[in-house]
């Protein structure tokens, strides 16, 4: 079961948004980052705890980036408008402590998902 969790996770992880050249690049790659870490099986809650801080403050950081340099929006045309249009899953860090919920939860709420429907999850062929 935890192998069809961790492939599902690891589409969904790619699926929020395409590859940007630039800053937005970078900040996607460092939020894939952050949450396959959050997502990682092997990891014990203090081992990913302590692994998931560096990450988020680097994903902090790129977000002020992002946000502070006029050239990301309007350097990457429809890219970058749907990156700033979903402002949730492309700024997570920002967003989740705007909204006072953890990275993992706020990013799970945005695709659908909450940890009883994937408790509930049965593997099966369909």
């Amino acid at each position: 079961m935890r192998s069809v969790v961790s492939a599902t996770f690891a589409v969904l992880l790619l699926a929020p948004l395409p590859a940007v050249s630039g800053p937005l690049e970078n900040l996607e790659r460092e939020r894939a980052a952050l949450l396959t870490t959050l997502l990682d099986p092997a990891l014990d809650p203090d081992g990913r705890q302590e692994r998931a801080g560096p990450a988020l403050r680097r994903l902090v950081d790129l977000e002020r980036i992002v946000l502070r340099d006029p050239r990301a929006a309007a350097g990457a045309g429809a890219l970058a408008n749907r990156a700033f249009a979903d402002y949730d899953l492309t700024f997570l860090a920002h967003a989740s402590v705007e909204r006072g919920v953890s990275p993992l939860d706020l990013w799970l709420d945005r695709l659908g998902l909450s940890s009883d429907r994937l408790l509930a999850a049965r593997i099966g062929l369909r």
